[in-house]
């Protein structure tokens, strides 16, 4: 039997197909605001937590505002509206290949599944709506976002807050799957026993390797055997 109790899954790039909205609705907000922002910088910060990536984004670029925190709020306000209005009528969103069918194979197992997110609960809960994954019963035994805990990835707040209202014995039981490097720092902050980054969104297989989490794949259905290991 396997020791994982818990897997938690990021959304974008992970679990849900994103190709390269995210980044987009993000430069386009910075752009309302007179700034224009690398698109490759801005892919480094994906996987932080919405606010907190717009502050490093500017305290690289535009120092003189880096602690405006009213126009840190504006732009986060832009891009959430941005991001709320994608998500309503994309008709690409969907989840990844084989998503659902490791959720549902996971369940069979006994393991529980969590979602987290470097997303707003407002952006979260119109995906969730869009790929009825908030009322499909027992798909998903949580999901916990950016803006509901004291701080966002890559501090450990959200999986310490999923081990405790999912009474998990131990960090050692929680295997955390992402796409970014901040997903990889995340899981090892909260002393996840097992860390795995997938190829299926921000970064590519080189691109992740400096950052060494245990595994890399390149398509979900490979955690199964992972996981049967552990």
């Amino acid at each position: 039997m396997s020791s994982i109790q818990l897997v938690v899954f990021d959304i974008a790039g992970t679990t849900v197909r994103d190709n390269g909205s995210v980044a987009e609705a993000f430069i386009a907000a910075f752009r309302d605001f007179g700034f224009e922002m690398p698109p490759a910088q801005v892919k480094k910060v994906m996987g932080f937590r919405k606010m907190d990536a717009i502050a490093l984004l500017l305290e690289k670029f535009a120092p003189t505002h880096k602690d405006d925190d009213v126009l840190i709020d504006r732009i986060h306000t832009r891009f959430i509206d941005k991001m709320i209005s994608f998500y309503r009528s994309d008709e690409e969103l969907a989840p990844f290949p084989h998503a659902e069918q490791v959720f549902s194979e996971l369940k069979q197992q006994g393991i529980k599944i969590a979602l987290n997110t470097g997303f707003t609960r407002s952006i979260t809960d119109t995906i969730l709506h869009r790929l009825r994954w908030d009322d499909r019963s027992g798909l998903i035994d949580r999901v916990i976002c950016s803006d509901e805990v004291p701080h966002g990835r890559p501090h450990s707040d959200m999986i310490e807050t999923l081990i405790s209202d999912l009474g998990i014995a131990s960090s050692a039981s929680v295997l955390k799957v992402g796409d970014t490097e901040v997903d990889v720092e995340e899981g090892r902050n909260a002393a996840c026993g097992t860390v795995v980054s997938v190829t299926t969104g921000a970064y590519s297989r080189e691109q992740l390797e400096p950052y060494r989490p245990d595994f890399i794949i390149d398509d979900l259905r490979e955690l199964l055997p992972i996981i049967e290991k552990a």
